[in-house]
């Protein structure tokens, strides 16, 4: 190979290296994006303005898992927003949403099983919990089960972990457990810049703790 045709071999591969660079450097601030729009879009719309939001949301997801298909990160932020979707949207017209939700962590589970401490495991998990069984959906109350508490094991002192654990225990009728997992829920640390996330859990939280204590 020639002095000039090396040189150019070695420019074009720095250049894919770098463009590959600057691309990966965006993911925090993309992932951070998807996050705040579905706080905001979870906790502070409701109706159809919500379902809109929620569409336009889950496309853009779905674009980012394009540009960053290695990126365990963003198909747990896909699988998130479409299966928050299909609880907003309800009916038949959310199995859809539910299985590609299904779809979206399951690959976030296999490019990186712990990403973001388990989410993908209690995310997994509570839809298992929520959609129909065989043969609407794949609903499975004991596979449900395992997935949560593969979340637990990994972040037991997360609000979401337990929080979603604690609502599989009153699906089940659990709710002497289900009051101590929402207490953990409740006295989970702060996350950073994620504060109406987090002011959203803790309603939904209290909410919750009524409901139980008036069960017991």
């Amino acid at each position: 190979m020639s002095f000039s045709k090396y040189s150019a071999l070695l420019a074009s591969t720095l250049f894919s290296l770098c463009t590959a660079s600057f691309a990966w450097a965006d993911l925090g601030s993309d992932i951070h994006q998807l996050q705040k729009r579905w706080a905001e879009v979870n906790y502070q719309l409701s109706g159809k303005p919500q379902l809109t939001a929620f569409e336009k949301l889950s496309h853009e997801a779905e674009q980012l898992s394009k540009k960053y298909p290695e990126a365990a990160s963003i198909w747990l932020w896909s699988g998130i927003i479409k299966s928050t979707y299909a609880g907003a949207k309800g009916g038949f017209g959310a199995l859809k949403l539910a299985k590609s939700s299904k779809s979206d962590l399951e690959q976030a589970i296999k490019l990186e099983p712990a990403v973001m401490q388990g989410s993908a495991y209690t995310s997994l998990g509570t839809l298992y919990f929520n959609v129909p069984g065989w043969p609407l959906a794949f609903g499975d109350d004991d596979k449900a089960e395992e997935l949560l508490l593969k979340g637990i094991s990994i972040n037991p002192d997360g609000i979401d972990s337990n929080y979603f654990f604690a609502q599989y225990l009153v699906n089940e009728g659990r709710y002497l457990e289900a009051e101590k997992f929402l207490l953990k829920a409740q006295a989970a640390p702060a996350r950073a810049h994620r504060p109406l996330a987090d002011k959203g859990r803790q309603q939904e939280i209290s909410t919750a703790l009524v409901e139980v204590r008036k069960a017991l």
